[in-house]
């Protein structure tokens, strides 16, 4: 079925502003950089560090190592293991044989393994103007969203500066759902498998297509499904299979996501009810909680029609849903879903306080939990003692905070979520050019 909008790919160059505004783009680049060089999150990028190293020298990454004499850093001593599927240990491996060989540098190392994440970055401010763009050809928003993803402060911290990939995730996620708009199938569910094994976060958008079946199209959706899992299996477990890893340590600590609780997470308190992140047992449950809200949340979205737009509508509430009521919840999960707030504030389908509250909430909470501190790590390792050291001096004040955040936090979320559900289907000139009806098995040959 064709579309009456634009039939431009998103990231088509005619549809970007990188002649007019190349400044703003290497503005942006540049920043990233500098925050690339100096900066990363003290937990996060030291596993990184040491998952880059394992893997480009042949080990397994999911098996701890002192590596302190490798990095000439004693806080390489005592480190846990990588806990994503094998795609982004591979990413790190790859980086640390081509960059930390050839240049043995602590900071140049730093930045290299931040590279893929700047560079999605710059792909996700382009293809959200992009879609914005599709959804409606006349908005003069899309400009606006292409620098707002480039030079959100929220966007620059978390990702850049921490070095957390969420954005490589939001990437593949939201470009999946636009080749499952344009009757792409299988390459959609190739990307979203693949965003899937870098991190688990986008799971629920595997939900989507239920929601667009028609009694006729159980052949496409089975088609679907396979690839998806075919493609799930081939980033998440081939790669044990091939570079010999042992996947003992994984099946024994199978259940590590759903036995601890905080973080963003309505179980922030637990922090300071039980100075722990550990679940009572007797709570074991709220680990489990996010699969029956998606089921709950599944029902009340039910069979839908529409356009891009409304493919993006029925995914944020899936995505908030995951985010509202998973037991733990990074900041830098939020990078998720704020292109889809993005995309829809700029088509009028939520307002500006809505998306500030999105990415200024989740940056504030990241100052009391102490994640700005540790950001220090890599160029000023005593400055960030003295700021954590600090910080514990309050710590029954930042705890407390925390939670105080976290309540405006599921405010604004389960806003969204009901705004998203009770949204009508889009005009019939909107409809998905899925087709779901052979279309676009058409589209793929």
């Amino acid at each position: 079925m064709a579309s009456h909008g634009s039939t431009v790919s998103p990231l088509h160059p005619k549809n970007q502003f990188f002649q007019r505004d190349l400044g703003i783009l290497v503005l942006s680049i540049a920043i990233q950089v500098v925050l690339g060089v100096l900066f990363g999150h003290l937990y996060d990028m030291r596993i990184f560090m040491a998952t880059g190293y394992l893997v480009g020298t042949g080990q397994n990454p999911y098996i701890s190592q002192d590596l302190s004499a490798v990095f000439h850093n004693l806080t390489f001593q005592n480190i846990t293991t990588v806990g994503y599927p094998p795609p982004w240990p591979l990413v790190l491996g790859l980086i640390y044989r081509v960059v930390y060989t050839a240049i043995p540098n602590f900071l140049v190392y730093n930045l290299a393994l931040k590279i893929p994440i700047i560079a999605a970055n710059i792909g996700l401010a382009y293809l959200v103007s992009g879609v914005i763009r599709k959804i409606n050809p006349n908005s003069k928003a899309a400009r606006k969203a292409w620098l707002f993803m480039l030079l959100n402060p929220f966007m620059l911290y978390a990702t850049a500066a921490w070095g957390q990939f969420d954005s490589i995730v939001a990437l593949l996620a939201l470009y999946s759902l636009v080749l499952f708009d344009t009757g792409k199938i299988k390459f959609s569910a190739i990307l979203l498998a693949m965003a899937i094994s870098f991190k688990p976060i986008a799971l629920p958008l595997v939900l989507i297509p239920l929601f667009y079946l028609k009694l006729d199209s159980i052949r496409q959706t089975l088609n679907y499904y396979g690839v998806l899992i075919i493609s799930g299996v081939l980033f998440c477990i081939v790669p044990f299979i091939v570079f010999g890893w042992d996947p003992s340590p994984i099946l024994q600590n199978w259940n590590a996501h759903v036995i601890v609780g905080g973080g963003m997470s309505f179980l922030v308190f637990l922090e300071l009810t039980r100075n722990s992140y550990q679940l009572v047992p007797a709570w074991w449950f709220l680990g489990m909680l996010w699969i029956p809200a998606l089921a709950v949340t599944s029902f009340f979205i039910g069979r839908s029609t529409g356009g891009l737009k409304n493919l993006l509508i029925k995914s944020t509430a899936l995505i908030m849903v995951l985010f509202l009521t998973r037991a733990w919840l990074s900041e830098p999960n939020i990078i998720l879903v704020l292109p889809f707030i993005v995309i829809l504030t700029s088509v009028d389908e939520f307002d500006r306080f809505t998306l500030a509250a999105i990415w200024i909430l989740p940056l504030v909470f990241s100052f009391f939990n102490t994640a700005f501190a540790q950001l220090f790590f890599p160029s000023l390792p005593a400055v960030m003692e003295k700021l954590v050291a600090l910080a514990e001096e309050f710590r029954k004040f930042r705890l407390i905070s925390k939670i105080i955040i976290v309540i405006p936090w599921q405010i604004v979320g389960w806003r969204v979520v009901f705004r998203c559900l009770i949204k009508t289907p889009a005009s019939h000139s909107e409809t998905l050019n899925v087709a779901y009806s052979g279309e676009g098995d058409r589209n793929q040959r």
